[in-house]
């Protein structure tokens, strides 16, 4: 009897495997493992900011629209209680992560304004950290991207469809991003003066009457 069910699990082993079972959890696994990654390094940008804004607080603290704007965006985004599986839920942190990433960016152009804020170190390195992570962030949401394609499409895909449908796998919602690009995508700041409205022109005098004779 044991070794009549034993045999039953075997075979019921390679059925499994042979319907696309195994590829289904490993690929789910990875799904899950790319989007820890992708946390992780959005709470990394989001532990450099406090001292980011600090840091410009010192030279340029009447910039205080800015520095606001920076602050309130990074508690939107990390207070936002996010469900990779859920679409409007993964709509609305890459929302939030996508003004952070704007207010940021009008932060950067401040800071342009200010020579002394530009060459100090603490400054510099915040800078280089924040670019440092903001790279990983890409890298990370990509291979995000890509393991979710990989997954929804065995999902889709005949005979694993079936398998899916069986154990409960479902599409996962991704990244929209052209979406997110539009979001983060900077202002465009003119540090110009308003030109002066344009004068009417005088008339030309009129020519003098020639003397009678």
């Amino acid at each position: 009897m044991r070794v009549v069910k034993i045999g039953l699990l075997a075979i019921a082993g390679l059925m499994l495997s042979g319907c696309g079972y195994n590829k289904l959890q490993s690929q789910d696994e990875a799904v899950k493992a790319g989007w820890s990654e992708v946390v992780n390094q959005y709470q990394r940008r989001a532990d450099l900011i406090p001292n980011l804004v600090n840091t410009v607080k010192g030279f340029a603290a009447q910039e205080q629209a800015v520095l606001i704007g920076v602050t309130e965006a990074r508690a939107k985004a990390t207070q936002t209680n996010v469900n990779a599986n859920d679409p409007a839920s993964l709509a609305q942190f890459q929302a939030a992560q996508g003004e952070l990433s704007s207010a940021l960016s009008r932060l950067m152009v401040v800071v342009e304004k200010y020579p002394e804020l530009k060459s100090d170190q603490n400054f510099r390195d915040l800078q280089a950290q924040l670019e440092g992570t903001e790279n990983r962030i890409t890298v990370a949401r990509n291979r995000y991207i890509a393991s979710v394609q990989d997954y929804n499409t065995t999902v889709r895909s005949f005979p694993t469809n079936l398998t899916a449908m069986l154990f409960g796998h479902k599409v996962k919602p991704n990244f929209t991003v052209e979406n997110e690009a539009a979001i983060s995508k900077p202002p465009t700041v003119d540090f110009g003066t308003t030109p002066a409205p344009a004068t009417t022109p005088a008339p030309a005098p009129e020519p003098a009457p020639a003397p009678s004779n």
